[in-house]
């Protein structure tokens, strides 16, 4: 039986990030090869060019999965209808600008878009902010779109996850698909927590394969923590391939149930979770998606450095929270 269309929208489309995700969505990486798709491309006034470049680019792939293109800058225009929202784009951190500047700024693009998106987006649909600060972006957005739950909107941890999965496994001296069950806790930010407690290498317990505490405390955390600020140090930019190819497997683990005694880090609504965080968050946690919903994973174990973490992290999200709350109102 012939599929209906997804309408996938992407914001920022112009930029470095969309550049490397959108022809993979077009090729069938994110719902499979037998998925027809509509791609909605939002940028800002100013760049029809580069945009209009990008379109000609698709138009000679010929992908035979993509069924349509719709560009423009207005939101509530390419946001009708979409099945899933990439919310990419955000304004970048400025010389001399504060992080309470850079929310505020932030909020404003958030608050219309998820505005946009509770007014004109399917009632189905499934939100993820990549633009930082994701966790607080989300929050903003999630709190605009009328009609929509909670429950459909996501800050992306997945690029940390996999980050942190790699230096477990290149400290284990395994491949990194031997490691599973990796975690990151709370804020996209450098108060992140990447959990080697919970997480697992060939099927054992991390703490057994690296038996060194200490390079798990003092080294894999900050690590991770930072490997964002190394990769524009060395390349003069920030990520953008791994970021694209973390968005496509965020994604899928929303659109395809999670395999059995599986779990994965995403940022989610906070309301009900079983670890103490506040309820009013967007937080990383462990979670689970059954095929119709997704859930917190319950049974992680926490010991008093990953407490003291989450704690840490938390404060800062609630910080966050503070200082956007007349977006709240």
């Amino acid at each position: 039986m012939k599929k209906s269309v997804k309408r996938v929208a992407i914001t920022g489309a112009a930029g470095q990030i969309a550049y490397s995700l959108i022809f993979r969505i077009a090729a069938g990486d994110l719902f499979g090869e037998d998925q027809p798709v509509a791609l909605h491309l939002l940028e800002l006034p100013g760049l029809e060019g580069a945009l209009q470049g990008l379109v000609m680019e698709l138009e000679d792939c010929v992908f035979p999965l993509l069924h349509e293109i719709r560009r423009g800058s207005s939101a509530r225009e390419l946001f009708a209808d979409v099945d899933i929202a990439l919310l990419v784009g955000a304004k970048p951190r400025g010389p001399g600008m504060e992080r309470k500047d850079l929310l505020s700024e932030n909020g404003k693009i958030f608050v219309e878009q998820g505005r946009a998106l509770g007014d004109v987006a399917s009632r189905n649909a499934k939100i993820f902010v990549i633009g930082n600060p994701c966790n607080t972006n989300a929050l903003i957005a999630m709190h605009h779109a009328a009609g929509l739950s909670e429950k459909q909107f996501f800050a992306m941890t997945r690029l940390d996850q996999n980050r942190a999965s790699f230096q477990l496994a290149q400290k284990a001296g395994v491949p990194s698909g031997a490691v599973s069950h990796v975690t990151i806790w709370g804020n996209h930010s450098a108060t992140q927590v990447p959990d080697f407690l919970n997480a697992r290498i060939e099927g054992k317990p991390a703490l057994e394969v690296i038996r060194d505490r200490d390079w798990l405390e003092q080294a894999f955390v900050p690590r991770v923590q930072k490997r964002g600020a190394e990769v524009i140090a060395a390349r003069g930019k920030s990520s953008a391939a791994s970021a694209a190819h973390a968005i496509i497997g965020q994604a899928r683990s929303f659109l395809f149930p999670t395999p059995q005694g599986e779990w994965f880090s995403a940022g989610v609504w906070s309301q009900g979770n079983p670890y103490g965080v506040r309820e009013d968050l967007i937080f990383s946690f462990p979670c689970l998606f059954d095929g119709r919903e997704w859930h917190i994973a319950s049974d992680l174990l926490l010991d008093p450095f990953l407490e003291e973490r989450l704690q840490q992290t938390e404060r800062e999200l609630v910080e966050e929270r503070e200082m956007i709350a007349h977006l709240l109102r």
